[in-house]
C-alpha cells in the first residue's frame, strides 16, 4: 500500500476513529491501563478502545502496531545487525531458530543485490556492549547450527530517532473528505504562488 492509499484509509475514518489514530500514533501511555487512559480521554470504554484498535488493524487504517523499544536508555548500548547468507530454501527455518532469542528483536528476509551482498537475512542484535553481541551471536550460531553460514554484525555508528508509525495530521484533515496528503499539497501549491 502506498502513501497515497494509506492517506486515502485515515481521510475515510470515522472523526471517532481518527482521534484515536491521533492519539496512539505517538506512543501510548505506559501505565497499567493504557488503554482505559485513552478511553477516558475518547469518553469511550477501554473495549471499545481495544476493539476500534483492532478493527483498524484488521482494515489496514493501521498497518503497523507495536512497541519502539528505546534499548541505550535500558543500558543496551551496543547494536549489531547481523547480515546472514542463508540458502534460500532455509531462510524460513533459520530464520525462525535465530527469531527465538531474547536479543534478536528485528529479522527481515531481504532480497540479495548481486554480485555485491550475498545477503538475505537481516537480525538485529542487542547487547550491552560489542562484546555482549558478539558472544549471543556466537552462541546463535552455536545453537542453531549456523557455523557453515557466512555472516557479519554490522554495529551502529550512531543512533537516529526512534518512532513509531506516523498516520495523520489531523490539525490539517478537518473533514471526512480531506486527507493529510492533500492538505501538504494544497499547502505546497500556495507556497509556490507566493
Amino acid at each position: 500500500m502506498g502513501i497515497m492509499q494509506a492517506n486515502q484509509l485515515v481521510a475515510q475514518l470515522s472523526v471517532d476513529d481518527r482521534k484515536l489514530v491521533k492519539l496512539i500514533e505517538h506512543g501510548i501511555p505506559v501505565t497499567r491501563r493504557p488503554y482505559a487512559e485513552i478511553a477516558q480521554q475518547l469518553g469511550i470504554t477501554e473495549q471499545m478502545v481495544v476493539a476500534r484498535i483492532q478493527a483498524l488493524i484488521h482494515s489496514t487504517a493501521i498497518k503497523r502496531y507495536g512497541v519502539v523499544v528505546r534499548h541505550h536508555e535500558l543500558g543496551y548500548k551496543a547494536n549489531g545487525m547481523v547480515v546472514w547468507n542463508i540458502p534460500d530454501e532455509s531462510v524460513s527455518e533459520i530464520g525462525k531458530c535465530i527469531g527465538e532469542y531474547n536479543c534478536v528483536t528485528l529479522s527481515y528476509r531481504r532480497p540479495r543485490r548481486l554480485p555485491d551482498w550475498p545477503y538475505n537475512l537481516f537480525t538485529m542484535v542487542h547487547g550491552q556492549n560489542r562484546e555482549a553481541v558478539i558472544a549471543q551471536v556466537n552462541h546463535i550460531v552455536q545453537r542453531c547450527n549456523l557455523s557453515h553460514i557466512e555472516h557479519t554484525i554490522l554495529f551502529s555508528m550512531r543512533r537516529f530517532k526512534q518512532r513509531g508509525a506516523k498516520y495523520t495530521r489531523m490539525e490539517h484533515a478537518t473533514d471526512h473528505t480531506a486527507s493529510p496528503l492533500s492538505e501538504n499539497l494544497k499547502s505546497i501549491k500556495q507556497r509556490a504562488h507566493v
